[in-house]
């Protein structure tokens, strides 16, 4: 088939650098002419493993195109998926601005019958806004084109986005009209052809679906975060409890792993969106309202612990910090704990050492831009030296078995903050480490 994909960002290239694996003929379009130019030199601008082959094979393949030249892309396709960002306005509610400006564009350069698919994450009733825009640019025209408005939603995981666009739990689809959900379900064939994973429904039923599944996790996280906050009150163990509890096949061992918080693109922005959907229906979504609540506490709790050591003044301590991306195998630090983190400790006086092995150029550039008490390092080892503590933020997998006694030999004194209980061992060998973890107490 031939596509059309809006927008380069994370969804958008997957998207489009997937369909082009399968044989389809996709155009992805960007308005940012140095991110075009980059992805036609075969450099992708974002971290997601495996992207980066797909990507380079298809377009010399001829398979995958790269261009800012919309009309053209609109004109040589049939589907049009949109793929651009939908920011968190200052209510909370998603930004819809580049979605509706890329409806205009399509109502004006639209030449034949078309599937528009939106593919961002939308509220719900935002395929009628797209819907009006494009009918009502159309009538500017004078002409009278037929095109109709599909929901697909996106389930990918940053770190796994590939894998799970290729081998999908589900393919969930909204569509008002029968041959555009037949159409769709072609398209998606090869992606569900071992088990029946395409799931058809109405529109607003499919907007409504990404935001309940991210909301549903999100609510995961921050229950067991809370019952490692509990734990940890009354002297039980939430690794243990972890176990008992994640073995009933009705609750899984799926998120449920106690840390420092969810960050990321979609779960803060996912949830705090949905709480004002209802909110705008006149309904109060207090379950919500508490998922995200626990979740800005929770970023707080190795702060809490540190403060708790060493005092509110840390004047002269610097500490070490593994890890800034919300979690690992990415890059993105969008609501990251690390951030927060990192502003309290300095806020309190203190100073730090920070390694990420993908991190480093988004926290420089963007979201610790303004903190000057924090210095990067290229090796986990050196972040160490002169170090009070070490704090685990990302559960990295060059994290999980570290030369302990390299760690010892660096830092001032053997302390370990672990925000992803990763280290519990340690404090089970009692060699030295004074170990600090997430709902448990210190023996």
């Amino acid at each position: 088939m031939k596509l059309s994909v809006i927008g380069t960002g994370y969804v958008g290239l997957v998207t489009g650098v997937c369909f082009a694996e399968m044989g389809n003929d996709v155009i992805c379009v960007d308005i940012d002419e140095k991110k075009i130019e980059t992805l036609k030199n075969g450099q992708i601008p974002i971290y997601e493993p495996g992207l980066a082959v797909i990507v380079q094979n298809n377009y010399k393949s001829g398979n995958l195109k790269f261009t800012t030249d919309i009309k053209m892309a609109i004109e040589q396709t049939d589907i049009t998926f949109i793929a651009v960002g939908t920011p968190m306005g200052e209510d909370g509610s998603a930004d819809l601005q580049y979605v509706l400006a890329v409806a205009e564009d399509i109502g004006n350069y639209l030449i034949k019958p078309m599937i528009i698919v939106d593919k961002s994450t939308v509220p719900i009733g935002t395929a009628d806004k797209v819907r009006a825009t494009i009918k009502k640019t159309l009538d500017k025209r004078g002409v009278d084109i037929d095109f109709d408005i599909v929901s697909n939603p996106e389930f990918l995981k940053e770190g796994a986005a590939v894998n799970d666009f290729m081998k999908p739990d589900r393919v969930v689809v909204g569509a008002d009209n029968e041959k555009s959900l037949e159409i769709m379900k072609e398209l998606y064939r090869p992606f569900t052809m071992n088990y029946q994973r395409f799931i058809g429904m109405d529109v607003k039923s499919a907007e409504m679906t990404k935001y309940a599944a991210n909301s549903m996790l999100a609510t995961k996280i921050s229950f067991m975060n809370e019952i490692a906050n509990i734990c940890e009150l009354v002297g039980a163990d939430v690794n243990k409890v972890r176990i008992g509890i994640g073995s009933d096949k009705r609750i899984g061992y799926h998120f449920i792993y106690p840390g420092t918080g969810y960050g990321g693109s979609c779960f803060p922005k996912d949830v705090r969106a949905l709480i004002k959907i209802a909110g705008e229906n006149n309904y109060s979504s207090e379950i919500l309202k508490s998922v995200e609540q626990v979740n800005d506490l929770q970023k707080m709790t190795l702060v809490k612990k540190v403060v708790k050591k060493y005092g509110d003044d840390l004047t002269g301590k610097i500490f070490a910090l593994w890890g800034l991306a919300f979690k690992p195998e990415t890059d993105d630090m969008r609501d990251a704990p690390a951030i927060t983190i990192v502003k309290e400790l300095v806020k309190r006086g203190a100073k730090i050492q920070a390694y990420d092995p993908k991190a480093k150029e988004e926290a420089q550039t963007c979201y610790l831009k303004d903190v000057k008490e924090i210095e990067y390092f290229e090796s986990k080892y050196d972040v160490l030296n002169n170090a009070e503590a070490l704090l685990l933020i990302t559960e990295w997998k060059e994290f999980r078995s570290p030369d302990f006694d390299e760690v010892k030999k660096r830092l001032n004194n053997p302390v370990i903050f672990d925000g992803r209980n990763q280290y519990d061992a340690v404090q089970k060998k009692n060699d030295g480490f004074e170990y600090h973890c997430i709902g448990k107490q210190m023996e």
